[in-house]
């Protein structure tokens, strides 16, 4: 199954060299570091928890382990920071769903202190009362 959020070749091209995993390092070589990092991107594009993973990715733990273990030695600031740095941001869009806005931009009425303790304006408001 092919997904809308997978990495372009421009941009896995950018960062295919970053990612640890790969047959020159030491250690284990990945089996599919492009398949990982979409199945990150799918992630945190819908939202949904990691058990809800796609088969396809393979299983929702390793993904998680692997994700955490990048996460700890900053392969995912590298990726940000190389995938940022030419950004040409043909898609950013900030909508109503992105933006909050103060609960008091919406129009409320405002309330005055000695209203909502029942004293009339100009009164003094007694500190300590028994």
């Amino acid at each position: 199954m092919t997904y809308n959020y997978a990495l372009t070749d421009n941009q896995w091209n950018k960062i295919k060299d970053l990612l640890p995993g790969k047959a020159t390092d030491p250690g284990v070589t990945a089996k599919d570091n492009r398949l990982f990092v979409n199945a990150i991107i799918y992630r945190y594009q819908t939202g949904i928890p990691w058990r809800a993973m796609p088969q396809e990715f393979g299983d929702f733990r390793v993904l998680h382990t692997r994700f955490s273990r990048w996460a700890k030695r900053g392969v995912w600031d590298k990726i940000f920071k190389s995938l940022t740095h030419d950004a040409d941001h043909e898609y950013e869009m900030t909508d109503s769903s992105v933006v909050r806005a103060h609960q008091h931009s919406a129009g409320a009425q405002k309330k005055l202190e000695s209203k909502q303790l029942g004293v009339a304006l100009g009164e003094r408001v007694p500190k300590f009362t028994r």
